[in-house]
């Protein structure tokens, strides 16, 4: 992986990373008691695996010079677009309350899963 996508991995995890404690206050604070119950709880889900993935693109940074460089850099853009994916949408869902909106929170998940993979083979092909 080369020094770019590096420093661009790491940037992005970061503000992903950032952007999820800041959701989070705002969530506790600012939606709590404006929300139904189990609509701040599918906000809590969505800041739950927007950190994880914010974590794991980290991961990918931090060790980058030990992993075969394509699979590792797949595997972080998956990272990136489950999180927009899948927590985007369970953001929106929470507050818009449109259900329709969750049909496309699996998709978030499906590339989650692929970028656990694809990382687990970087580490097998390192």
């Amino acid at each position: 992986m080369d020094d770019g996508m590096v420093r661009l991995f790491g940037v992005l995890g970061a503000v992903l990373a950032l952007l999820a404690v800041a959701l989070g206050a705002f969530g506790a604070h600012a939606l709590e008691g404006r929300l139904e119950p189990r609509a701040l709880e599918v906000f809590e889900i969505g800041i739950r695996y927007q950190t994880t993935h914010a974590l794991a693109l980290l991961l990918v940074v931090a060790l980058a010079g030990h992993l075969h460089g394509g699979l590792a850099v797949a595997s972080g853009w998956l990272f990136i677009m489950g999180t927009l994916v899948f927590s985007g949408s369970l953001y929106l869902l929470a507050i818009t309350g449109v259900g329709r909106l969750g049909m496309i929170t699996p998709l978030g998940g499906l590339a989650f899963l692929a970028g656990w993979a694809l990382l687990a083979g970087a580490f097998l092909r390192g």
